[in-house]
């Protein structure tokens, strides 16, 4: 049997080769439908003030907005609907615990004209984000940053097989994601009035979600050769 002996240059070159294949894997985040997980930081953004100004909320979210996002209450016709809540998951998102149904209290709109956006810088790095999240459309996506790095994005059509941008109860989801890679900034944009979202949840480490049925997802992670796979579990209503 013949033996083969590596030179060290092409040794080196495998060796580079693997550990930026390393570098570069895609994130892997697990979605699921159904309330947010136990022992993490639950905001339910209602100190924001309501307009387009922004500020800090209760847990330390800075809240920027663009174009037409804004922080707001209600419903008003083509522009925003109020997110529905259902199956308990407004659980520890205030005192008393937000009941189901449409939600009354203050949530956020990324907009829909061009360039519109609702952009949230954590007061810490996460590989666990959460939002209870409203009128899912095509139109949809949520950026996951790590300073101005993307680490991936969540979209519409990865909440659900068919984002309609439903304002009724079946249009809204509990949307948990995790991350193998830290992330410290969420941006929220939509190129139709449909995205609006309430009660947010985030951790440092990776949480164990609720888990009814799980589904595939897709996470798309930008720059990056590899695609992640998102699971997400649809809550019974």
């Amino acid at each position: 049997m013949k033996h083969y002996t590596l030179s060290a240059a092409a040794v080196a070159l495998l060796t580079g080769l693997s550990l930026a294949g390393a570098a570069n894997a895609a994130p892997i985040a697990v979605g699921s439908i159904g309330g947010a997980p136990t022992g993490v930081t639950l905001d339910n953004l209602d100190t924001v003030a309501l307009g387009n100004g922004g500020g800090t909320s209760s847990t330390g979210i800075i809240i920027t907005f663009s174009g037409s996002g804004q922080a707001v209450q209600g419903s008003s016709s083509g522009l925003y609907a109020a997110p529905y809540l259902s199956g308990n998951n407004g659980t520890g998102f205030g005192s008393p615990n937000q009941a189901d149904g449409q939600d009354a209290t203050t949530y956020l709109t990324a907009g829909g004209t061009a360039n519109s956006s609702a952009t949230l810088v954590l007061p810490f790095d996460v590989k666990y984000f959460g939002l209870l999240w409203g009128s899912v459309d095509d139109h949809n996506s949520l950026e996951l940053f790590n300073g101005n790095t993307l680490v991936g994005i969540i979209k519409g059509t990865d909440v659900t097989p068919v984002p309609d941008g439903s304002q009724a109860q079946d249009g809204t989801y509990y949307v948990n994601i995790t991350s193998d890679v830290a992330f410290n900034k969420v941006i929220a944009k939509s190129t139709s009035f449909a995205f609006e979202f309430d009660n947010l949840a985030y951790n440092p480490t990776d949480p164990t979600v609720p888990s009814p049925e799980p589904l595939t997802l897709s996470l798309f992670g930008a720059g990056l050769a590899g695609m992640g796979l998102v699971r997400r579990r649809r809550r019974k209503a």
